[in-house]
């Protein structure tokens, strides 16, 4: 080994012990007759001083060295004098006199500092370009050092549970379930394809028919979709799958493991105990969302009933015409100019809400009057109404009540959306705080206006709730499912459902879903085969680890947790891809690639 100690594990103990170290300068300082050399690994920095009295050839070695050059320092371990300890690094109290200095690579000059904090403001597609280069820095090392941590404690945890890891291949059939495939051709089997798995859905399911029971597995999955902040083209899940079990046996497990791993891997994260279960209609009428922020209350209030007997036409007229009027109370906000209430009528239209009402409470006595509001709706405000709905709200002066009215499909998500920004707005979330809940009992299908049929909302192999399954045939809009969400700070962190083990009703839903009998059997003739012999009852679900990880290291993007992510373009900056395929190879594929492509 070149190093007999790493650049951060050297500590006052360690005083006259000689020692070798290497990694990539820091940080390099030329105090006349001194140099200092800040050396940097993976586990820290350690402060070399040479002086040229003593190894004059050292010195000058030193003397060409520059950041980021990899070098090897022999020398021995001393104490820093009084007064010029750095307790800002762990091994801030001694330093290395280096004995020899071996230059082992020079380095270019970076594109960007690494040893600067400002790197944090470098483009990203810079850094993503050079990701090599970004690793080296202190918040990316810690990002990945985290991932790993992560992913060793969910291996232990769920072997010490009795779970068995097996790997499910990446090249498979591709079915529908949910998103576009990536395929892959098949050069031995000419105009056939593989497909990437968006998941191992049906494979966790023949585990369970092939009697493993417990199965999990660090997997990588693959859905061709539009990046954003927290989805790349290809992403890392914790995939388990459990025999002989009900919602709650999955539910109490998740919830065991993770309450767990956050308490061993990030012990200044707070958490909820036990985590909050709500199905989805409760989710929805009081957060307006399926992954509500539970960091913060300001809950969305119902006001059908006092709308209906009010004199404001436009929240009366709306629950006339069979929709609701809800609203959220924004503590303290009543100052909210014009602009901003503006601001917050855009984000309602943005989820199909025709507007937003804004009743600012701005008097300066103890009771609520008109002569003390701002809003669209003072005229027509009754002193009756307005002391009907700030009771509601339990609003005082100083307050800001915003109202949706319409259809309900609009009012939840609007407030949803409403309720977030305002909760970030006045920093209601604290930043220690890991919210974990489950949202449970979502609708099993969801009507495609485009396409005239229904889709699964989850996906096709999620059981409906036993009181639900005679609807499959006639009210397939009214079916709940056993399915069942792990929310996080805002974000849907995992998925899962127990699934349908029996072949007749199995073969019910794929017909609900529009599937011809051909179609069935050819996409999905492998997994009803399966249930004729002897398929358990079974469920599961799939942390995302790439999401889990983004918040536990207060990140807004799991490209900073990923070693090398894709942009939002689907693009690798690193190294290109994607990039056009050689004319062999579409040759021994029997492919061609058409002049205009369909978009």
């Amino acid at each position: 080994m070149l190093k007999s100690h790493t650049c951060g594990e050297l500590r006052s103990q360690d005083a006259e012990e000689t020692v070798s170290i290497a990694g990539w300068v820091h940080r390099r300082r030329d105090h006349g007759n001194l140099i200092f050399i800040d050396l940097r690994d993976r586990w820290g920095i350690v402060q070399v001083v040479i002086n040229p009295e003593i190894t004059p050839d050292a010195h000058k070695t030193a003397e060409a060295i520059r950041n980021e050059w990899v070098i090897q320092i022999e020398g021995k371990v001393v104490l820093r004098q009084p007064g010029t300890e750095n307790p800002r690094i762990e091994t801030g109290e001694i330093e290395i006199q280096a004995a020899s200095v071996s230059i082992l690579n020079p380095s270019n000059t970076p594109p960007f500092y690494i040893n600067d904090e400002k790197s944090e403001e470098v483009d990203e597609l810079l850094r993503l370009q050079y990701r090599y280069l970004d690793m080296r820095r202190p918040s990316m090392t810690q990002n990945l050092e985290l991932r790993h941590k992560v992913i060793k404690f969910m291996r232990d945890y769920l072997d010490a549970e009795g779970f068995l890891e097996v790997e499910t291949p990446i090249l498979l059939k591709s079915t529908p379930e949910g998103a576009r495939d990536y395929i892959v051709p098949s050069r031995l089997s000419p105009g056939s394809v593989y497909a990437l798995p968006q998941s191992p859905q049906q494979l966790k399911q023949l585990l369970m028919v092939g009697g493993i029971e417990k199965y999990f597995q660090i997997a990588r999955c693959f859905r061709d979709e539009d990046a954003r902040s927290d989805r790349q083209p290809e992403f890392t899940q914790l995939d388990l799958e459990m025999s002989f079990v009900t919602e709650n046996d999955v539910l109490d497990l998740t919830e065991k493991l993770f309450t767990n791993l956050i308490k061993k891997v990030t012990p200044d994260k707070k958490i909820i105990e036990p985590f909050p279960r709500l199905t989805f209609k409760e989710a929805m009428l009081r957060f307006g969302s399926d992954k509500p922020d539970l960091r913060f209350g300001m809950e969305i209030q119902e006001l059908s009933s006092i709308a209906k007997q009010s004199n404001v036409g436009i929240l009366k007229s709306a629950v006339e015409d069979g929709g609701v009027v809800r609203g959220i109370n924004a503590v303290g906000c009543a100052d909210y100019s014009r602009r901003q209430i503006d601001e917050l009528v855009e984000l309602a239209r943005s989820q199909g809400a025709q507007g937003l009402v804004a009743i600012n409470l701005i008097g300066d006595d103890d009771k609520v009057s008109l002569s003390g509001i701002r809003s669209s709706i003072a005229r027509a405000l009754t002193e009756e109404d307005l002391e009907a709905i700030a009771g509601h709200f339990d609003a005082k002066n100083g307050d800001l009540i915003l109202i949706v009215a319409g259809a309900e499909s609009v009012v939840a998500p609007a407030l949803g959306v409403i309720r977030q920004e305002m909760g970030l707005k006045m920093k209601l979330a604290p930043e220690d705080l890991l919210a974990l809940g489950f949202i449970t009992e979502m609708p099993l299908f969801d009507w495609n206006e485009e396409e005239n049929r229904w889709d699964s909302v989850h996906h096709p192999f999620t059981a409906p709730i036993e009181s639900d399954i005679s609807k499959v045939s006639t009210n397939p809009g009214e079916i709940m499912s056993r399915s069942y969400d792990m929310v996080c700070n805002g974000y849907e962190i995992a998925s899962g459902s127990i699934r349908i083990h029996q072949k007749e009703l199995q073969l019910e839903i794929f017909q609900a879903l529009g599937y011809t009998k051909d179609e069935i059997e050819n996409q999905f003739g492998h997994l009803l085969n399966a249930f004729e012999f002897g398929a358990p009852p079974h469920g599961g679900i799939a942390p995302g680890v790439d999401r889990f990880v983004m918040l536990l290291a207060n990140e807004e993007t799991i490209r900073e947790v990923i070693p090398f992510p894709k942009t939002q373009a689907g693009v690798d900056p690193l190294t290109g891809a994607p990039t056009p395929a050689e004319p062999n190879q579409l040759t021994e594929l029997g492919l061609e690639i058409a002049n205009n492509p369909p978009k």
